[in-house]
């Protein structure tokens, strides 16, 4: 069946070998079409620290990337293949981020954020959180998240409160911290994933919190599904019960991407 005829669904946030993913990106077309995907996006890891990161693209593998990316787009026919990257918000770097980007023929690009007070808030392990403020670094977290929305560097938020990857949470209640980062991104123009990658991290939950999913709606930011692969078996993973999250906190359509130009498509 044509992709055009399918119920439309996306898939824009896949890892390969590029960066941290487990496979080549040609691995996950077969899984692609066998679970209906209208798009697939790759998106793997950009972070442009001082130190090459193990788990981010080499510079000097980024032409090679996008060219076999771009490749895809031109011979694929069974499912629409999308160019995305990424990318580590980073505070001060904002001016580097983007001259790294402009030239780029992407049609996406995630902002995330894994680096604060000089650790990677979902590598370090939960003893990152041990005997701290832990509303203290939610609320350091969520800024930087707001601030990576507002720069004007991205398309969407990645895992907007990968924060919450070790069950550590805060003291009182967090609805008001989720009203404010739903606000400003909105503010921003930019939209947020629901993630399904967190069920196979500590947290058993997606990102954002679902619990939260209706304030986003409520003040109007556009939403997609993403999984967050690194394996192909991973692509779509969750995907009924995300959509079901999704509708039951009253969004109706999903937010698309080409060229770095969105569109918003009914939910499947």
């Amino acid at each position: 069946m044509p992709f055009e005829s399918r119920i439309y669904k996306t898939d824009y946030h896949v890892h390969t070998f590029y960066s941290d993913g487990n496979a080549w990106p040609e691995d996950y077309l077969s899984r692609a079409v066998e679970s209906g995907l209208s798009e697939i996006g790759f998106s793997d890891h950009l972070a442009l620290t001082d130190e090459q990161q193990d788990w981010s693209i080499k510079p000097s593998m980024l032409n090679e990337y996008i060219e076999r990316i771009s490749k895809l787009k031109e011979t694929e026919t069974g499912v629409k293949v999308r160019l995305g990257l990424e990318v580590d918000y980073l505070p001060g770097k904002e001016d580097r981020i983007y001259h790294a980007l402009s030239k780029l023929p992407l049609d996406y690009v995630i902002g995330s954020v894994h680096f604060m007070d000089g650790g990677t808030v979902d590598l370090v392990g939960p003893e990152y959180y041990e005997n701290k403020d832990i509303d203290h670094i939610f609320e350091s977290y969520f800024k930087l998240i707001v601030d990576a929305a507002v720069s004007g560097l991205f398309d969407f938020i990645g895992h907007t409160d990968l924060i919450r990857i070790y069950r550590y949470y805060p003291k009182g209640n967090t609805e008001p911290m989720y009203r404010f980062l739903a606000s400003e991104i909105n503010k921003s123009g930019v939209a947020i994933e629901l993630n399904t990658n967190g069920m196979n991290h500590p947290v058993k939950d997606f990102y954002p919190d679902p619990r939260y999913l209706h304030i986003f709606r409520e003040e109007g930011v556009p939403i997609c599904v993403n999984s967050d692969a690194h394996y192909p078996y991973r692509l779509t993973q969750f995907f009924d019960d995300a959509y079901s999250l999704v509708r039951k906190a009253g969004f109706t359509e999903m937010i698309t991407f080409s060229g770095r130009v969105a569109e918003m498509k009914p939910l499947p």
